[in-house]
């Protein structure tokens, strides 16, 4: 009978143990869940992806939602002689209040060649015209909804066609054509630098270096031959 007794009490304190285990998982498991309940609406938000696009041939300002489209803004876009540059491009600065031209808003651009961005303006009579420098101007009530909407690291293209506005370029112009002409060079096997879009010296080396070959007036600077001759233009 002792031994019957003391069998009964093993197996008594090993069902306790037991149920104490499910017990304990059980918390533990509906305390993860909750967690991640918790955490759910967070993770998803996470996975929400901005888009920006902007038509040079148009002063609209796009604004897509995990790829669909979601809102449009008028803006202002550059002059023939300060063009929007062109691009694939991110945003990588946000600031408030910066006043004057540049409105309430700023939101800039990893543009190599410059300083650009999507700002306000104190001039909302320039909206939907092309009046800037090359920034992209929005009504001042407008860039604080986009400034609230997009973050940093938000993916902004710019389409067009830098050659738009066909210039001679010469030593210290900037710009989309002047990137455009550094990796056409850069694919003939001429220019070895990154292509920002400033014409400097390895540039002009480059293009003088092309131009002998091809056996073009050695100007450095890039005219209607040359550009012919990189098969930029017909």
């Amino acid at each position: 009978m002792p031994v019957i007794r003391m069998h009964l009490g093993f197996r008594r304190r090993v069902c306790l143990s037991l149920f104490a285990l499910v017990v304990a998982v059980t918390m533990a498991t509906g305390t993860a869940y909750a967690a991640d309940s918790k955490k759910s609406p967070s993770v998803v938000e996470s996975q929400t992806t901005y888009t920006i696009e902007i038509n040079t041939k148009h002063p609209v300002l796009k604004l897509y939602r995990n790829g669909q489209f979601y809102r449009e803004w008028h803006v202002a876009l550059g002059k023939s002689q300060t063009q929007t540059p062109v691009g694939d491009w991110q945003i990588v600065d946000k600031q408030k209040d910066w006043g004057g031209g540049f409105g309430t808003r700023w939101l800039g651009l990893n543009v190599p060649w410059g300083t650009y961005g999507i700002h306000g303006t104190n001039q909302p009579a320039s909206i939907g015209r092309f009046a800037s420098h090359g920034c992209v101007r929005m009504k001042n009530r407008d860039v604080e909804q986009l400034f609230d909407i997009v973050p940093i690291g938000t993916r902004v293209i710019i389409h067009g066609n830098p050659l738009a506005h066909l210039r001679t370029l010469e030593y210290g112009n900037i710009g989309a054509d002047v990137r455009l002409v550094q990796q056409r060079l850069q694919a003939e096997g001429y220019y070895r630098d990154d292509c920002k879009g400033v014409f400097d010296a390895p540039t002009q080396f480059a293009l003088i270096y092309f131009q002998i070959t091809h056996e073009l007036p050695m100007d450095g600077l890039v005219t209607m031959d040359d550009y012919r001759a990189l098969h930029l233009v017909k």
